[in-house]
């Protein structure tokens, strides 16, 4: 039943990662061809925006070496098929596959800049610019991870002025869309409400966040319920609740696509997904996987049908 909400957006547009941030921790490498077909059945089961890989080096990340092989099997997609850029390597080997959704992956704490980029922040965030310049330049949409907003398993609890002045540099520096990271799950719904309300006060637009976290705490839910109470309409989840961080050993899987579906369609909020189908494909990659789903809704759907 739904029990729609009026405090609450209307519609709420899903960033689909499973394909890129769910595969890229997988311990062995996924064939390109069930990829390309887990991209096909998320598109068909409504998902209109599907992060579909990373041009990062192979040696870094193993899992999505097949870059080049699978981004032009999925160009017929009628679907925003973003994907991840770590430098200007990276965004040359994309923009000459057609992309046109581009996303770079910053960090709010210095511990997680050293151990995911090599880099401290500033030092990130330089490398970016001219990824981002390019980017504008071509007419492609510029996407800004930034991860490690609410806590660092390193430096513990992170300062919102902190977060705010990332942000703030991905913004002036060209990117139109921000997803704000709980990279290690550790965010509360209060932490949540502080953290937009500090970008509030320093201009940084609701309309351009989106919320990307993790179920560690089992707060995932609770976490993305606060965040549309302020507006975001932007939520980033996994199907099948795939993928976690391969840079940060606590961090655990994100968002189930799944239950965040559920509970939006129960609280009346279109997000163009059926259930049904996505959970099929998620069951589906599970099998591929050789592991039951960890989504709750995907058990409880799969277990129903049997």
């Amino acid at each position: 039943m739904r029990f729609p909400d009026s405090r609450l957006p209307a519609r709420v547009r899903i960033h689909e990662v499973g394909a890129r941030d769910g595969l890229q921790n997988e311990k062995g490498v996924v064939p390109t061809e069930v990829k390309a077909e887990f991209v096909r059945r998320l598109a068909e089961a409504g998902l209109g925006t599907i992060e579909a890989t990373s041009f990062v080096h192979p040696k870094w990340v193993p899992q999505l070496a097949d870059a080049e092989q699978l981004f032009p099997q999925l160009t017929d997609l009628r679907v925003h098929l973003p994907v991840l850029v770590p430098n200007a390597r990276g965004m040359e080997r994309a923009l000459a596959l057609g992309a046109r959704r581009i996303a770079v992956f910053a960090s709010a704490t210095e511990s997680f800049a050293k151990a995911n980029l090599n880099r401290t922040v500033d030092e990130a965030l330089a490398m970016f610019e001219p990824v981002v310049a390019r980017a504008r330049q071509e007419g492609v949409h510029v996407r800004g991870y930034l991860s490690m907003c609410f806590g660092d398993p390193w430096e513990g609890a992170v300062p919102l002025e902190q977060v705010v002045r990332v942000c703030t540099a991905l913004r002036d520096m060209g990117c139109e869309e921000l997803s704000l990271g709980d990279t290690i799950g550790v965010a509360t719904p209060g932490h949540v409400r502080a953290l937009l309300g500090a970008l509030h006060e320093a201009a940084v637009p609701t309309e351009a966040l989106g919320v990307h976290f993790h179920d560690t705490y089992g707060q995932a839910l609770s976490n993305t319920l606060a965040a549309l109470e302020l507006g975001v309409t932007t939520v980033d989840a996994s199907a099948g609740g795939l993928g976690g961080c391969p840079y940060a050993k606590s961090a655990t899987g994100n968002l189930a696509t799944e239950d965040l579906v559920w509970m939006l369609d129960g609280l009346g909020i279109d997000t163009g997904v059926d259930l049904d189908r996505l959970t099929a494909t998620s069951a589906w990659m599970a099998q591929q996987l050789g592991r039951p789903s960890p989504s709750r809704t995907v058990r409880a759907l799969s277990h129903k049908e049997s």
